[in-house]
């Protein structure tokens, strides 16, 4: 794909959502601004304001751009930043891209804090970005939180991210896999864990296969290895009263249900994300809800 200096930007829009949508990309058009916008470091609004502009200098840095998202590189890959509950997350290959269904957890969660303002103690489960802990003490302004990931490099990245989003001194950061290094109780624990069954790793979008790391996507032979480790862990490091809050597969409830309770734990919420799908599941102590059916 060849772009001039004298290339406009109406003519450079017109020719990357062609060729986008000619390989297959789900929003062309979209892509096309973005990328075309960042290559000229420019808002967005300005390719509607001046579509006449002439490309310049930015008609290299637009092809590199362009190359990247042919062969199926997300877009927030490319730019090295994604936008999660109206906050910038920088990305890295250690941390997966942030999706829109993940805010149902953080939504999920909020619903169970009657006070956001009282104190509260948050821990994140397999953190990566930090975008669910992060999230939470944005909104709640004198929580504290813990992430923990495995990968030094992600929680590098989320200790940048809490800093960027002015939280950083509100948070701590903690390399160990799930809760085993994790002392003390939390009143709210969340985690989006990989839940993908092996087998069906090839099945991905190539964007996802290709770029986001296969540890945050991996959840072992049935899906379920990681909610077995937060589950063995869960009464041990949960607060009387508190919430688990976890991301689940479409298809994961009924099982999920079933460890939990077999792990003296109860469901007490299914919440579903705007595409009508099962998405978050809110744990807690099974002796606090004895009503109810796990």
């Amino acid at each position: 794909m060849k772009f001039t200096a004298e290339t406009t930007r109406a003519e450079a829009l017109a020719l990357l959502g062609r060729a986008f949508a000619e390989a297959g990309v789900d929003t062309p058009d979209l892509d096309a601004r973005i990328l075309l916008a960042e290559a000229l470091e420019i808002a967005p609004v300005e390719l509607i304001l001046r579509p006449e502009m002439r490309l310049g200098n930015g008609g290299e840095r637009l092809k590199a751009y362009a190359e990247r998202r042919l062969a199926r590189e997300p877009v927030a890959r490319i730019l090295g930043l994604r936008e999660f509950w109206g906050l910038p997350f920088e990305l890295s290959p250690e941390t997966l891209v942030p999706r829109p269904d993940t805010e149902t957890v953080v939504e999920t969660a909020l619903a169970e804090i009657p006070d956001r303002t009282a104190p509260r103690r948050v821990l994140d489960l397999g953190t990566g970005s930090g975008c669910l802990l992060i999230a939470l003490l944005h909104e709640l302004p004198n929580a504290w939180g813990v992430a923990v990931d495995r990968s030094p490099g992600a929680l590098a990245v989320a200790r940048r991210n809490a800093n960027r989003n002015g939280v950083g001194d509100r948070a701590a950061f903690v390399a160990a896999d799930w809760a085993s290094a994790v002392a003390g109780r939390f009143d709210f624990i969340v985690s989006n864990p990989p839940y993908i069954a092996t087998a069906a790793l090839e099945e991905l979008p190539r964007e996802v296969r290709r770029h986001d790391p296969t540890a945050a996507l991996d959840g072992g032979p049935d899906g379920l290895a990681a909610y077995r480790a937060i589950l063995a862990e869960a009464r041990r490091i949960l607060a009387p009263g508190g919430a688990l809050v976890v991301e689940i597969g479409y298809d994961q409830k009924e099982p999920l249900e079933d460890l939990t309770a077999a792990a003296g734990l109860a469901v007490t919420r299914v919440q579903g994300d705007l595409g009508g799908r099962f998405r978050a599941l809110v744990i807690g102590l099974a002796e606090a809800w004895p009503q109810k059916k796990a």
